[in-house]
């Protein structure tokens, strides 16, 4: 399993890489935060997969990034996605490093 830590995101992010974010997280959960990114509620991942990309890699965000990892590694064992990466620390990590006070 392959992790991105928030500060590698952010770098990347403002330097305008090609990305494909994938928010896992249900609706309510993003009135919080949300980082500009595809919103498919884990339950619905399934259903979705042909639009993932399968030349770059699929970043998965959650709340604390274990949903992530637990559907990264479904995704890498049943369904042979090679290109799966987590958040590392999730959407909390990421407002725990980057939110303004």
């Amino acid at each position: 399993m392959h992790f991105i830590s928030v500060t590698d995101l952010k770098q990347q992010l403002d330097s305008k890489a090609n990305l494909f974010l994938l928010d896992i997280r249900e609706n309510y959960e993003r009135e919080a935060v949300s980082i500009p990114s595809k919103h498919i509620p884990m339950d619905e991942v399934f259903a979705h997969l042909v639009e993932f990309p399968v030349d770059q890699q699929v970043i998965l965000m959650c709340n604390s990034g274990k949903r992530a990892e637990a559907l990264a590694n479904l995704l890498e064992t049943e369904f042979n996605q090679s290109n799966i990466v987590v958040l590392e620390g999730g959407i909390a990590a990421w407002m725990e490093q980057f939110a303004e006070n």
